[in-house]
Order: C-alpha cells, then structure tokens, then sequence
C-alpha cells in the first residue's frame, strides 16, 4: 500500500498582515485557489492546523477557521483520527469554478505574451497525440521488449557501479562518450558504408534532439525545408520549431520524387529524407533519385538530412549502403538512433555532420544539455565492444521477418475486403490500406475501441491525398498476440467499412 505523505502546500500560500482582507480569509482564499488549479491535488492530505500556523506566523484560530470554510464549501473533508484531506469528488459548482479558473489562467498566459515559436509549439499539442504514450498494444511500433537481452545489459551495468570510474560521474564531452563515439564510427563504416571519423560523431539523446539540433545550427527562420509526404510528424515539429517552412513533396516507388520538390521550392536550405526505409510508407529512395539529390543539394549549397532510423531490419539481402557514402561534397548530415533497435527509454542516438561543421554541433549541444549521462554511455559501449549489440541484431532480424509474416498470414485471412496488408523487405511496420472512401482516423478511433493501437496514415502527412491506411507496428509484439488483435481489428473495421459503403450509395 502506497504511504500517505503529508503536503505542506506553505510555498502555494500567502497571507499578508498589513491587508485589510481577515487572515483566515487571505488563507482560505489561497488554499481554495491551489485546489481549483489541481496544484492540490484530490485525495490529497493537508498538514495539521498546528503546523500551518507555525510556518505562516498566526494563530491556530486563524488556520481553523480557514479549514472549517473549505470544509463546509465542500472543498476539503475530515476523517476523524486522520487529518484534512482535498475532497475526492468536488460538487458541480466547484467544477465549474475550476474551468472558470482554468479559461482565466489561459487567458493570462495568453496575455503574458508567447513568442511567436512558443504559440506555434503551443498549437502543435504532440506530446497529448503523440501515439507512444499509454499503455502497450498491438500494433503500436517499437522493439521487442520481450526479446531484450536484459540479463546481459544488467551485468555490464552492475560492473560499473560496483567499480564506480570517477572519470564517469562528472561532466563529460558534449559531443559523446569517446570510445562510444569510436566504436559508432567502427560500426557504420562495417555496416552501412558511412564515411567518418569519430571526430564527426555527435551522441545525442535520439533523433529528435539531432533534428533540433540541425534546426539550430543550420536553419534561420523562413527559410524552406523540404520533407517527405508523408514523414515523421516530430522531425516536421522541430523543423518548423526552428522557424522553416516546411514543403511536403510527393513520395512514389521511387521514393522522394526530386524533379517536383526542386520545381516546388528551388530555393529550399535543407531536406529531411528517409532514403533506405521511408517512414511511414516503406519505399527504398532508387540510386537515381539519391544521385540526383545529392546533386541538388551540391548545386543549391544546401543539406540533407539522412534518417536512417532502422536500417538494421533488413529481411532480404544485406541493409542498404547509407546515402551518405555516396556524398562528396559533405552536404549530408546523418543521423542514427538505438532506441528502436534496443528500447526506447536509452534515449541515445547519434548524427554524423561533416568535419568542418564539428565544433558548431558540439557547442550547439553542449548549450542544449550538455551531454547524455556518461555511465549509460559507457554502458553501451561495452555492449557493443563485447558483441552483444551485432548478436542482438542477427537475433532480431529473424524474429521481425517472423512477426511480420505471421501479420500478413492473419490479416490475409481475416481482413480480407477490409485491410489490405502485403509484406516488406525491411522494418519494424507494414501499412495496411483502407478500401476507398474509408477514413483512416476513423477506423483508428474503432480499432481502438476493440483495444488494437493502429495509427492513421494521415496522422504522418501535411496533406493527406492519399487512400486511407493504417500503421502497424509488428515488431514489439508476439505472434499470438498478433494474430488476437487481427481478430479484433477485422471486426473493428467492418464496422468501420460497412459505414463508409452506406454513405456512398
């Protein structure tokens, strides 16, 4: 049973003896505000009326006929042998005191004045849509948990902290932890033909602080960033963040389609690309379009930005050479993350800028946090030094390929007429396509009433003009479980499509 903890809310209260207002009233008037905004929250216990008085220097009557005020509102109740509690379940009239405090804090947050890029993050509310968060079901995209080697991962971090390195628990190298730094740069010239030297390597705390790291150093406000249609909706917020202007451009089998984007913005200062597995829709970027691309880039001086994001995951041949290889006018930044190849919580990525641009990236980190903990660091770099890492991701690719294929074995079988879904060669996720005239917000919404997590395809575009489609994610959960929410999703979207027919005709 979680222990009772007494809140002495004294920093949340304000009586002043030179105002004309009653003490007790100044109190009654600080507690009751605290308890509408929730900085007190229901159920929460209020020290005694002894202690109160102590700490704001007036008598107990004062404190007493503050608590009986509350108490006869309705705001706080007694249990007698216990102590003052925040009611659990306020009357009406006090929520509606509480959204009429609420509209007022927003007003005045309003009138304080936001700068333009905080009211244009304000607007973005990704962290309440953001599909990661809640609890874990099929298909929401991920690794597999299940699969961790935990064992092996908990012995290295015992062995630090039973022989604690001093070197370890101070400041460290804002641009990484340098034997990880070496051992990344070993690892993407063996695996995907990345050209660099540690010197190039920046750690980080995951993709999404690499892209608002090249926001920072590369992007001035206005200018135009190309991005895929359709992308990663956290690169587009950091990218906007910055201040760009972002321009979708069209996606085919080829992947980002070059001649349109340069007719679209020619003028453009950076591209966020995912050229080896498109994110979300799965497409290769061909030689032709990455030759043609680095060519724009080499002509127009500006930067492409390389999401390699799970390139490990590749189920037929070996992963595709990074585009970065290709680059020999140094325009390409890449980036690289382990959190969806061991767990996302790690929060450690890294991107690879040209040389001459080292020094700006590791002052450009330093002054955003400095540097990710150095012990986690180092922990991973034993991990990968001691061959952990490569096995866990042989291991990996054979348990992916067999998710995926027992995804596309049940939803041939049961979605039929209703989810269209075919393999991949590579990754962690397959789309599934919607019959036309579908919504595909709305056959999330019903999924999720059958508890099956499958993001809209219109949830990663700027402008949705394509059929509706779903995102599953396969690799973070077990076959069994797989195939139980196929059954789920194939009633769910019966439904869904019965509906969408019925208003055609």
């Amino acid at each position: 049973m979680a222990k009772t903890v007494n809140v002495l809310p004294f920093a949340a209260l304000s009586v002043d003896g030179g105002s004309p207002v009653p003490l007790y009233r100044q109190l009654y008037e600080s507690l009751r505000e605290a308890i509408l905004s929730g900085r007190l929250a229901p159920g929460t216990r209020l020290a005694s009326t002894r202690e109160v008085a102590a700490e704001l220097g007036v008598s107990r009557n004062t404190v007493t006929n503050a608590f009986e005020q509350l108490l006869a509102e309705g705001y706080v109740e007694s249990r007698t042998g216990s102590g003052t509690y925040v009611s659990k379940s306020l009357p009406d009239e006090l929520l509606d005191a509480r959204a009429r405090l609420t509209r007022r804090v927003r007003f005045e947050r309003k009138g304080r004045g936001l700068s333009a890029r905080g009211e244009a993050l304000a607007k973005m509310q990704f962290k309440a849509d953001c599909p990661a968060l809640g609890p874990a079901r099929p298909f929401r995209l991920g690794p597999a948990m299940d699969a961790f080697p935990f064992q092996t991962w908990q012995r290295i971090v015992t062995r630090h902290w039973q022989r604690p390195q001093r070197s370890l628990m101070g400041y460290g190298d804002p641009a990484g932890y340098p034997p990880l730094r070496e051992a990344v740069a070993s690892y993407l010239g063996a695996a995907r033909a990345v050209r660099c030297t540690p010197e190039q390597v920046i750690i980080v705390a995951g993709t999404q602080q690499a892209i608002d790291l090249v926001g920072r150093v590369l992007l001035d406000p206005g200018d135009v960033a190309w991005v895929e249609e359709y992308s990663y909706p956290a690169a587009r917020g950091a990218l906007a963040a910055a201040g760009a202007r972002l321009v979708p451009v069209p996606v085919d089998e080829e992947g980002l389609n070059v001649c349109q984007a340069a007719a679209r913005a020619p003028g453009a200062r950076l591209v966020y690309v995912s050229p080896s597995h498109q994110y979300p829709l799965g497409v290769t970027l061909s030689l032709a379009r990455r030759l043609a691309l680095l060519e724009w880039a080499a002509r127009a001086g500006a930067w492409v930005l390389e999401d390699d994001y799970d390139s490990e995951f590749r189920y037929a041949g070996r992963p595709l050479a990074a585009m970065q290889g290709l680059d020999t006018g140094g325009r390409v930044i890449y980036l690289g993350t382990f959190s969806k190849v061991l767990f996302p919580s790690l929060r450690l990525g890294y991107m690879v800028v040209p040389p001459d641009m080292a020094d700006a990236f590791t002052t450009a980190r330093a002054l955003v946090g400095w540097c990710s903990p150095l012990v986690d660091q180092a922990v991973l770099t034993e991990f990968i030094a001691e061959g952990h890492f490569a096995r866990h991701i042989r291991r990996m690719r054979a348990l992916y390929a067999g998710r995926q294929a027992a995804l596309v074995e049940a939803a041939g079988r049961e979605l039929r007429g209703v989810l269209e879904v075919g393999p991949d060669e590579a990754g962690m996720h397959l789309l599934g396509w919607l019959p036309e005239g579908v919504d595909d917000r709305e056959a999330a919404r019903a999924a999720a009433q059958y508890g099956v997590q499958a993001q809209p395809l219109s949830y990663f575009a700027v402008e949705h003009n394509r059929r509706g489609a779903l995102v599953l994610g396969y690799a973070a959960h077990e076959e069994r479980e797989i195939r139980e929410a196929v059954g789920r999703m194939a009633a769910a979207l019966r439904g869904v499509t019965a509906r969408a027919r019925r208003k055609v005709c």
